[in-house]
């Protein structure tokens, strides 16, 4: 079962989380994993779908922030030239790019056979962290079928911690992860909207994770790294409606989220952030675009909502990680050990 950290610490939030806690409090959005242990992996796939739909058709408004470009993902040049997402979002472990393009090509394909023929190519988005400290990358145990069955799995209920592409992550030397949360906002109007965040984390240095402003210790840092480097993306989704570029505003944000959590987005950290909207789908058969907007005197709560969500998911992730031993019998413990030791 998903816990929330603060649950037994008490509220301190600004803003009242959605009824999940997730991503998916945005209507419409799904998440599956497909996790794989098995010889020297530790890895796997985790897909996140903006709706239902044909995002080829269909694709969604959405922002880009790159905070520290040490990485090697799939289509985001394209997403920050035209600021929309037309494909589900898969996140995995570097070397596992390439197989879930591929997945996300022939996925497209299937649904639109035009695609690249009388209709463009399409743009597929795969993200990425390194899990090669904990599962053995050479072994390029990605496959398509593991991304497929990842899309395959997206349901609104979903697993948090090491679980698809967070199996293999290590996080301020702890064990994980894939992390959760959402955020609601309210308009002067009484209008509300939902913000939601999904965060795959493994950056950090062992001992340099704050909580509260307090450091916490990891208990065995094992080989630790005296770098901040390992790489964190983030994805924000929300049903209010907010343009490409106010969308890259909410991704930028993270920066403050990570700054809290103790990392300083090291040289060898990739640190990737976006942001979609589901509030206005567009249409590639369409001339003109009418579109709902956001006044930007009213983003103010949705700034506030990116910092909350992204470092709450982050410590979600954390907190709901199951201890693991690498490939090569590097121990990881878990945040939740640590902060209670008797067990609860």
């Amino acid at each position: 079962m998903t816990d929330r950290i603060f649950d037994r610490a008490g509220a301190w939030w600004d803003l009242p989380a959605g009824p999940a806690n997730t991503i998916a409090d945005v209507s419409g959005v799904t998440v599956g994993h497909r996790t794989h242990r098995e010889k020297t992996a530790r890895t796997g796939v985790t897909a996140i779908f903006p709706h239902d739909g044909d995002l080829f058709r269909n694709p969604v408004p959405a922002g880009l922030a790159v905070l520290n470009g040490f990485g090697k993902s799939a289509g985001l040049m394209q997403l920050a030239e035209l600021g929309r997402i037309e494909t589900p979002i898969l996140l995995t472990n570097t070397f596992g790019v390439a197989a879930c393009t591929v997945a996300l090509i022939r996925r497209a394909i299937a649904q639109n056979p035009e695609i690249g023929r009388s209709r463009p190519t399409v743009n597929p988005l795969v993200l990425e962290c390194n899990d090669g400290r904990v599962s053995d990358i050479q072994a390029l145990a990605v496959t398509e079928a593991m991304a497929n069955d990842a899309m395959a799995a997206a349901e609104m209920k979903f697993a948090q911690g090491t679980v698809g592409a967070g199996t293999g992550m290590r996080t301020f030397g702890f064990a994980g992860a894939i992390g959760s949360a959402s955020r609601r906002v309210a308009l002067p109007s009484g209008r509300t909207h939902t913000l939601g965040v999904l965060v795959l984390s493994n950056f950090g240095r062992p001992g340099d994770l704050r909580l509260l402003g307090k450091r916490i210790e990891t208990p065995e840092p094992g080989r630790a790294d005296p770098q901040d480097r390992g790489s964190v993306i983030i994805v924000y989704g929300t049903d209010a409606p907010l343009d490409s570029r106010q969308l890259a505003r909410i991704a930028r944000r993270v920066g403050a989220a990570l700054g809290r959590l103790g990392s300083y987005w090291g040289d060898q950290s990739g640190d990737v952030a976006l942001a979609f909207s589901t509030a206005n789908r567009l249409s590639i058969e369409s001339e003109i675009d009418t579109v709902e907007r956001l006044a930007e005197a009213q983003l103010d709560p949705f700034l506030l909502a990116a910092v909350e969500t992204a470092e709450e998911a982050v410590l979600n992730g954390l907190w709901n990680a199951e201890p693991l031993t690498g490939y090569d019998g590097l121990r990881l413990p878990v945040l939740r050990d640590q902060l209670l030791p008797n067990g609860g």
